[in-house]
């Protein structure tokens, strides 16, 4: 896929990549969220602006997941990250955000934030394992296609305080 991979005893590789992969990433995250998906043509502009990366999970060469993000000087931002459902549960996500805050304290950056929906249980745990804390909440920031919009909680982590646990 790309030239940087870091590949575990499990088989799991996360791979970077960039515009050229922009489809990939759209149908994976069309494949992880029902909330009407992000065309390969956004994903790709997204992915051309610059200190925008992401990272691709493969599982035996075939992807599983992916992660965006964004720097702004010494702050970034995790913009989505997702693991279809029928490959949940196994640690994929775990490592995408593990490969992903390695990337950017290696940058220098001081601040990571995210925003994760207040009913997203699992992706609450993840971050909690990761040491994200609570800095604030965005009121009805998930639209739906049915139902009401939820809100989400926005979370940070300092890299510095991460390197020290």
């Amino acid at each position: 896929m790309a030239p940087s991979s870091r590949e575990g005893t499990d088989g799991l590789a996360v791979v970077e990549t960039g515009p050229a992969h922009a489809a990939l990433i759209a149908a994976l995250r069309a494949e992880c969220f029902d909330d009407g998906g992000w065309s390969a043509e956004s994903v790709a502009a997204l992915l051309g602006t610059p200190g925008t990366f992401a990272l691709i999970a493969e599982v035996a060469g075939k992807p599983a997941g992916f992660i965006l993000g964004r720097v702004a000087a010494d702050e970034a931002e995790i913009l989505s990250i997702g693991v279809p459902p029928a490959l949940r549960r196994g640690g994929i996500a775990g490592r995408l955000l593990d490969a992903a805050l390695t990337r950017l304290g290696a940058a220098g950056i001081g601040r990571v934030f995210l925003e994760v929906g207040v009913n997203n249980g699992a992706a609450r745990a993840l971050y909690a394992s990761r040491r994200f804390k609570s800095a604030g909440r965005r009121p009805a920031y998930y639209a739906k296609p049915a139902g009401p919009a939820e809100d989400a909680l926005v979370l940070s982590l300092g890299l510095a305080d991460a390197a020290s646990a």
